[in-house]
């Protein structure tokens, strides 16, 4: 056996690889029969695989790149000719969709954006209900779930879009249709009243300047720096609503002034907001077979004037001319003056009114801390003590915009701040009752907006309350027949002449006498014939829960095309007369039903026939007979009211407007529906 010296001279390079490495192993040559005659051997008897040689035969030559003869023809290179079509085009939409936006949020302050999200939101809802609205949704657990999730879709929409929307959502809030909607509809209209958010002063002041072409310094006579022998104004609004708010200023004569500035955004919504409510009033009644769009050109109309500031001031005069010239009324109503020469389409300049909103029921009782035979500030419109200069000009330095320079005025509260009007709350809802009762029976000039948030309170020296009345954008103007026809409705309905109820509601287009006349009453009406709750019932008192809820939300919707039956006939005025009726329901409830409110507008109802101006001197006398025959009837509902003011007086908690409330309910759930109108506080 060979060692490695002896045998490495006459092996190839790679072989020799293999021996060094088998020479660190300590393996030995032994020689064989392989190419080089040799094999490793080891102490551990270990054979390796025969190592072969491979020889490179040719003579080396250098990479040569082939000739372009040489090579095949190339093929022709990818355009991707769809691919760049389709990526143009998107970059022309994305680009056309930019400049879109741009011009829509510059312009028409995002009235397209407005308007997409709606019919978005609509298209969503309608196919929500089509697909979950029966006994057993496939998509949702209940009804009232279905109802709750498209409730907060809605609700998140009129907050988004803001303006007339939140506006439309008030409406429709106060109509018959809000009453006996789901309740998680219910909840969502209640949160309609809340405060806008208000726009910055420089979209105010440019209104000002769009609308008289001067600054409001130039305009109002007022300085933001103090300066002597002006007048001024606070730039941070006092009050914000949907389509406006309202800033405080005092003129350099002495006047105390509400500034409302309808918001700059407005104008430019206002058009394609009415047309978005009627498209979409219009896909809605197709699909649900509900007759509203009937009623939406009037409502659009109503709301489209309520945008409109000198119609406002119209309203305004024409009111204060009709409480001035009623006997009943002078001295216990009182409308803000309105200043034409600082007004506009977008600017109405009002007196400014001290005072305490209806809502307010704790310092209107509280014990008076005045002087004996003294007003409130301001009472029978008596002008306001002035702002101290040195405070004025001391706010203006330390406080740039926000500044408040109206004084407090709260001296009536007394030394404590304890203190209140000391007025009747009993003369005060006899007042509002008294007030709107004569708009809608005598003069059909209606005020479709009296929530607390437009009615103030003051005292008068005597100690009685004066109501103030603001707030003229919504009113219903009633012609002659049909307000003879609505007073003659009111009085059959205290009496309980079905057939003279019957004969005015077919003239109306009217189906179902007995909802409403409930619904005019706000409360169950009891001398029809009740068949409409009697079938329900019959028809489904054997039900199960779940399809018992949904053919109750049928019933209902049947309910409302018996009322809207004939939409030629059905008078558009009943719409926000109806919205009338329920907040000055809700008021009185809110006081504690201190009076009489239904006895209060039948006894109205039955007078304006004898007092009405376009009635003939034969046509007055015969209804003054039969109004001394009506007095008469009413006293069995003072039984009724006094009844329950005793036993309110020995501690019982609810009033005679919760036990109307809770009839209402009781009909309301067995003719299919359930309400609530507790919606209609605040």
């Amino acid at each position: 056996m060979a060692t490695f010296g002896q045998a490495r001279q006459g092996i190839c390079s790679r072989c020799l690889l293999r021996l060094r490495h088998s020479q660190s192993g300590q393996r030995q040559l032994v020689f064989s029969g392989n190419a080089h005659g040799i094999r490793l051997a080891s102490p551990t008897s270990t054979t390796w695989p025969p190592l072969r040689h491979h020889v490179q035969s040719q003579q080396f030559k250098p990479f040569v790149p082939p000739s372009p003869e040489s090579l095949p023809k190339a093929a022709p290179p990818k355009t991707y000719r769809r691919t760049r079509k389709w990526g143009r085009r998107l970059l022309y939409l994305a680009f056309s969709l930019g400049v879109v936006y741009e011009v829509d949020d510059y312009f028409l302050y995002s009235s397209l954006a407005r308007s997409a999200r709606t019919f978005w939101l609509g298209l969503v809802v309608a196919t929500d209900y089509k697909i979950n609205f029966r006994p057993h949704p496939p998509l949702v657990n209940s009804i009232q779930d279905l109802h709750t999730r498209n409730a907060e879709r809605l609700f998140d929409l009129l907050r988004t879009n803001g303006g007339l929307y939140l506006k439309i959502g008030q409406a429709i809030a106060m109509q018959v249709d809000s009453a006996i909607l789901p309740p998680a509809f219910q909840k969502m209209f209640s949160k309609m009243f809340d405060d806008a958010p208000q726009n910055p002063w420089k979209d105010a002041e440019k209104v000002i300047l769009e609308d008289f072409g001067k600054t409001p310094e130039e305009l109002f006579g007022v300085s933001f720096s103090g300066e002597p022998g002006k007048g001024v104004m606070e730039r941070t609004a006092r009050a914000s609503a949907s389509v406006a708010q309202v800033h405080w200023a005092r003129l350099a004569d002495g006047r105390e002034v509400a500034v409302k500035i309808q918001k700059r955004e407005i104008a430019q919504q206002v058009g394609w907001d009415l047309w978005t409510f009627k498209v979409v009033a219009r896909i809605y009644t197709f699909l649900f077979d509900i007759p509203l769009y009937s009623l939406v050109p009037y409502i659009s109309e109503r709301l489209l004037l309520e945008t409109d500031f000198v119609n406002e001031a119209d309203n305004s005069e024409r009111m204060a001319q009709l409480v001035a010239g009623e006997s009943r009324l002078r001295g216990r109503v009182y409308i803000p003056k309105v200043y034409r020469e600082l007004s506009s389409k977008r600017i109405m300049t009002a007196e400014w009114i001290e005072g305490v909103r209806l809502w307010d029921k704790e310092t209107l009782t509280k014990p008076w801390q005045g002087r004996w035979r003294q007003g409130s500030p301001g009472c029978r419109g008596e002008p306001l003590d002035p702002p101290n200069h040195d405070t004025v000009a001391d706010v203006l330095r330390t406080h740039a915009v926000e500044e408040h320079l109206k004084p407090t005025r709260d001296w009536w509260k007394g030394p404590s701040g304890k203190g209140g009007l000391g007025v009747s709350l009993k003369d005060t809802m006899q007042t509002m009752v008294d007030l709107f009762s004569a708009q809608m029976f005598l003069w059909g000039t209606c005020h479709a907006d009296p929530h607390p948030g437009n009615i103030f309170i003051r005292r008068l020296p005597s100690g009685k309350p004066e109501l103030v009345l603001i707030d003229h954008g919504l009113y219903v103007h009633m012609q002659p027949e049909f307000r003879h026809q609505y007073s003659l409705f009111w009085k059959s309905l205290m009496t309980f002449d079905n057939k003279t109820i019957g004969k005015i509601v077919q003239s109306w287009g009217i189906n179902n006498p007995d909802v409403f006349a409930s619904a005019t009453l706000m409360r169950p009406y009891s001398g029809g014939d009740n068949s409409t709750s009697d079938g329900i019932k019959r028809t489904m008192s054997a039900k199960e829960q779940q399809e018992r809820s949904y053919e109750m939300q049928q019933q209902m919707r049947k309910g409302i095309r018996e009322i809207l039956a004939d939409e030629k006939k059905w008078p558009r005025e009943l719409i926000f007369i109806g919205r009338n009726l329920r907040i000055v329901q809700g008021n009185n409830q809110f006081l504690g039903a201190p009076v009489n409110r239904i006895k209060i507008m039948g006894n109205w109802a039955s007078r304006s026939l004898v007092d009405s101006p376009d009635l003939s001197y034969s046509e007055k006398l015969l209804n003054l007979g039969r109004h001394f025959l009506f007095k008469f009837v009413l006293f069995s509902s003072d039984v009724v009211f006094y009844t329950s003011k005793i036993a309110q007086f020995f501690g019982r908690k609810q009033n005679l407007e919760d036990d109307v409330e809770a009839s209402m309910k009781k009909m309301a759930g067995d003719m299919g529906f359930e309400l609530n109108h507790r919606v209609f506080e605040g």
